[in-house]
C-alpha cells in the first residue's frame, strides 16, 4: 500500500501544464556602467541617474492585482566596480498623509511600514537571491532568498543607503558591495524587482506584475536586469570579525562570576558565490531572547535560530523536510554546552547547483558529565525543470570522547534524506516528496521517514494534501521531530470571493481541513476537523470565526496543565469542541493591535476559555511600545479544579538613530512562575561592527526553583583584509 502511495504522489509532483503565465519579456532593464562618483545621499543628482533607464508604470498587487498603481514609482540601476547602486523615487500622486513606519530599527516588520524592497536573484534560478528594503525613515531591512520567495531576515551584511522625503514624494539612493553578495560573473543577466507598500494608500506594488496571493518579492515573477558589461569580477574577500566581551553573572542569588572572552568569526569567499564561514570560541550573548508562550500542548514547542554564524544560506541546513519533521536542527547545537570552534562552507557551485557543509565542535562539561561532540552537516541541492530542486542532507552527531559513567549514550546518530521540491513556473502549484534515514549503534534509533504533499494556490483558489509516515524507532538527535510511530493525512481548502471595488470589504470566504494521525498499525490516535471564515478588509485589516472539533488518544501520560498537579494516563480518549473569534487592526493607525477569543472544551470534559491580544504604540520615529496579554481558564476536575494562567510582556523599543538601539522585553509566564527581563543596548558604529551592553535578569519556579541575572558587554568589529 505505501509503494502504492508514494507512486501515486510521485506523478502528482511532475510539471503540470499551466495557464495564464505574466509575460515577463516585457521587464526588462539595462543597468550601465558610471564613471563617476555616486554619493549615497538620497539627492539623486549625478548624471547617471538622469541618463540610467527607468522602471517605471508599477502595477498594484493589493487590494487589487487588475492594473496600474495609484501612486507612481521609478526606479534606476547603475554599478561601477565596487558597488550595485539603486536610485528609488516614490511620489505621493493620489493620496498624501504623513507616512507609517513602526521605528527605526533594522528588519522591521514588512507590513507596519511605508517601505521599498528590491529582490535580487543573481543566478536567475528564480529560487535563491537577496532582498534589501528600506522604510521611509530610512531604516534597513534586509535578508537572503529561499524557495522563490521566502526571506530570512537573520541574515545582515554591509550596504549603505540614504532617504529624503518631503509630502510629495520619498526618495532612496542605495549602494550594495558586490563583496556583500553572491553572483556569477558569467550570468549578465539577472532576475530583479521592486516593490513599494504605501500604507495611507493601503497599496501594494511593483514594477513587475506579481499576482496579489504571493509576496512581491516572489522570484518566479521577477523582471530581468541586463547588464551591458559583465558584473565586476569579485577580488579577494575576506572579513575578520573579532569580538571581546566581559560577562558578569550570578546564579541562585550565589558570588558573582567575571568572564572575559575572545574570539572572531572569520569570512572568505572561495569565489564570487560560494562562502567560507570559521568561527572560534563563538559568543552569542546580544541574540534576543526567545518569546514565552503558554504551553498545553503534549508535544515539545519550536524556537527558531536566532544565532548568526548558523544564518547565512541556513536553508540548506534546516529547510530540509517540514516544519514538525526536521532532521537538523542548529539549536541542538551548543545547548547548555559551549561551542568552541566551527567551519562552514556554503553558496552556489554555478547556476544550477548549491553545497552546504558544515562542522561544529562542542566542549566537554565534566559537571554536566557530557562529552565534547562534533556535528557535521553536509547538504548539496541541484536545480531541476524550471524552478524545482533535488536535494540531499546528511547529519552526523558523533562523540568524540566517552567515559566510563556515559556507557549508555549512542556514540553516533546520523541521518540521510533525499528530497525532490516542485514549484510551478507560475508558482499556483508546488510539492515536495521527502525520504529520510537514521542511523545508530543502536537498533531501536534506526527508522524511517517518508513525507509528501501537493498544494495549489490561486487569487481565488487554495488547497493542499500532505501525508507523514515516521517509523518508532526513527531518531533524529540533531533535528526537530516532536513526535513519531505515526501516519498523518491532512487536507485544507480554501476558498476567497472578491467583492465589488465599492465597498471596504476586499474578500472573503470559508477555509476546511482535517487531519488524522494513526499509528504505523493505522490504528487511529488523533483526529482533527476545523472550519473558519475569513473577511479581508481593504484598509488592510481582517476578522475570521473558526470552530475547531478534537479527538485524541494519548500516548503517554500528560499533564494538561503542565504544573506537576498530575498527568492523564496513555491510552485515554479525549474530545471536545472549540470556537474563536479574532480581529486584525489596521496598520496604519499607531495603535495597532490584534485580539482572539476561544472557549470550548478540553481534556477530561473539561473547559478553557481564553483571551489571546497583542497590543502597539508608536510615537515614531523613536519609541514603538507592544505588549502581549493573554490569559487561559481552564477548568478540570479534581484534582486539578479550577486554574487560570496569565501570560504577559512588554516590550520597549527605543531607536534614537538608524544606528541606536535600545530595547527592553519584560515577560512574565504565570504557568511556569518564571519573571524575565531583557535589556540590550546596540550601537552600530560602522557597518556591521556593533558595540552591545545586554542585561538578563530571570527566575522561574517550575520545574524548580531557578534565578539569576547577567551583564554583559561584547565588541566587535568587521575589518575587510
Amino acid at each position: 500500500m505505501l509503494k502504492n502511495l508514494i507512486k501515486l504522489l510521485f506523478f502528482c509532483c511532475l510539471p503540470l501544464h499551466l495557464l495564464g503565465q505574466i509575460n515577463l519579456e516585457n521587464y526588462r532593464l539595462s543597468i550601465k556602467k558610471t564613471q563617476e562618483s555616486i554619493k549615497i545621499d538620497g539627492i539623486l543628482d549625478e548624471t547617471t541617474w538622469k541618463d540610467a533607464e527607468i522602471a517605471k508604470d508599477f502595477f498594484m498587487i493589493t487590494p487589487v492585482d487588475s492594473g496600474k498603481a495609484t501612486q507612481l514609482s521609478e526606479a534606476r540601476v547603475s554599478f561601477d566596480e565596487e558597488n550595485l547602486y539603486i536610485a528609488i523615487i516614490f511620489f505621493n500622486t493620489s493620496i498624501q498623509g504623513d507616512y507609517v513606519i513602526e521605528s527605526l530599527k533594522r528588519d522591521f516588520s514588512f507590513g507596519k511600514n511605508d517601505n521599498f524592497l528590491v529582490a535580487i536573484d543573481p543566478f536567475n534560478n528564480q529560487n535563491t537571491g537577496f532582498a534589501f528594503g528600506l522604510n521611509t525613515y530610512g531604516a534597513q531591512w534586509d535578508g537572503t532568498m529561499y524557495n522563490g520567495r521566502n526571506v530570512d531576515l537573520n541574515w545582515d551584511t554591509k550596504w549603505y543607503s540614504e532617504v529624503k522625503f518631503d509630502k510629495k514624494k520619498w526618495v532612496c539612493e542605495i549602494a550594495i558591495p558586490f563583496k556583500s553578495i553572491r553572483y556569477d560573473k558569467a550570468i549578465t543577466e539577472w532576475g530583479i524587482n521592486f516593490s513599494r507598500l504605501d500604507l495611507k494608500a493601503s497599496e501594494k506594488s511593483s514594477w513587475a506584475p506579481v499576482p496579489r496571493q504571493f509576496p512581491s518579492v516572489t522570484l518566479a515573477y521577477a523582471g530581468a536586469l541586463i547588464w551591458d558589461t559583465p558584473p565586476p569580477k569579485q577580488g579577494n574577500n575576506i572579513s575578520l570579525i573579532p569580538f571581546f566581551s566581559n560577562n558578569l553573572e550570578s546564579v541562585n542569588r550565589g558570588t558573582s562570576n567575571n568572564k572575559i572572552k575572545i574570539g572572531g568569526d572569520l569570512k572568505y569567499s572561495l569565489n564570487s558565490s560560494l562562502n567560507l564561514d570559521a568561527t572560534i570560541n563563538p559568543d552569542f550573548s546580544q541574540a534576543e531572547v526567545d518569546q514565552q508562550v503558554t504551553n498545553l500542548d503534549r508535544f515539545e514547542l519550536f524556537f527558531p535560530e536566532r544565532r548568526q554564524f548558523f544564518l547565512e544560506n541556513g536553508d540548506l541546513f534546516s529547510n530540509f523536510g517540514y516544519k514538525t519533521i526536521r532532521p537538523f536542527f542548529s539549536r541542538r547545537i551548543g545547548l547548555g554546552v559551549p561551542i568552541q570552534a566551527g567551519i562552514r562552507l556554503s553558496g552556489n557551485i554555478d547556476k544550477n547547483w548549491r553545497i552546504g557543509l558544515m562542522d561544529i565542535q562542542t566542549r566537554s562539561d565534566e559537571i554536566l558529565n557530557t562529552a565534547a561532540e562534533n556535528f557535521g552537516v553536509v547538504s548539496l541541492q541541484r536545480k531541476v525543470f524550471d524552478r524545482s530542486n533535488v536535494s540531499l542532507i546528511f547529519i552526523n552527531k558523533q562523540d568524540v570522547k566517552l567515559n566510563e559513567n556515559q556507557i549508555n549514550q549512542s556514540q553516533y546518530n546520523r541521518n540521510i534524506g533525499l528530497e525532490y521540491n516542485y514549484f510551478s513556473a507560475d508558482n499556483l502549484w508546488n510539492s515536495k516528496l521527502m525520504f529520510l534515514k537514521s542511523l545508530s549503534p543502536i537498533k531501536t534509533k534506526q527508522g524511517e521517514v517518508f513525507a509528501s504533499h501537493i498544494e495549489y494556490q490561486s487569487t481565488r483558489w487554495k488547497w493542499k494534501l500532505q501525508q507523514e509516515y515516521i517509523t518508532g524507532n526513527y531518531s533524529a538527535e540533531v533535528g526537530f521531530i516532536p513526535r513519531n510511530n505515526y501516519i498523518k493525512i491532512q487536507a485544507t481548502a480554501g476558498h476567497l470571493t472578491y467583492t465589488k471595488k465599492n465597498t471596504s470589504l476586499l474578500s472573503h470566504g470559508p477555509s476546511i481541513g482535517r487531519t488524522y494521525y494513526f499509528d504505523t498499525d493505522f490504528n487511529k490516535k488523533d483526529q482533527t476537523e476545523q472550519f473558519d471564515y475569513l473577511f479581508n478588509f481593504k484598509n488592510r485589516s481582517r476578522f475570521s470565526v473558526g470552530m475547531r472539533r478534537q479527538c485524541i488518544e494519548l500516548l503517554s501520560d500528560f499533564d494538561p496543565l503542565r504544573t506537576n498537579i498530575s498527568s492523564l494516563f496513555a491510552g485515554s480518549t479525549h474530545q471536545w469542541n472549540s470556537y474563536k473569534v479574532k480581529y486584525i487592526s489596521k496598520p496604519q493607525n499607531r495603535f495597532t493591535y490584534s485580539t482572539e477569543v476561544l472557549t470550548g472544551g478540553y481534556y477530561e470534559k473539561g473547559k478553557r476559555t481564553a483571551f489571546l491580544g497583542e497590543f502597539g504604540y508608536r510615537f515614531q520615529p523613536i519609541l514603538e511600545l507592544n505588549s502581549v496579554i493573554n490569559y487561559n481558564q481552564i477548568e478540570l476536575p479534581a484534582p486539578w479544579n479550577e486554574n487560570s494562567f496569565w501570560l504577559l510582556g512588554l516590550k520597549a523599543n527605543l531607536t534614537f538613530t538608524n544606528k541606536i538601539f535600545f530595547s527592553n522585553l519584560f515577560q512574565y509566564n504565570e504557568q511556569l512562575g518564571l519573571w524575565n527581563f531583557n535589556s540590550r543596548f546596540q550601537w552600530r558604529y560602522k557597518p556591521a561592527s556593533d558595540i552591545f551592553l545586554v542585561f538578563n535578569s530571570n527566575e522561574i519556579i517550575v520545574p524548580k526553583v531557578s534565578r539569576g541575572w547577567s551583564l554583559t558587554l561584547k565588541v566587535n568589529y568587521w575589518l575587510n583584509l
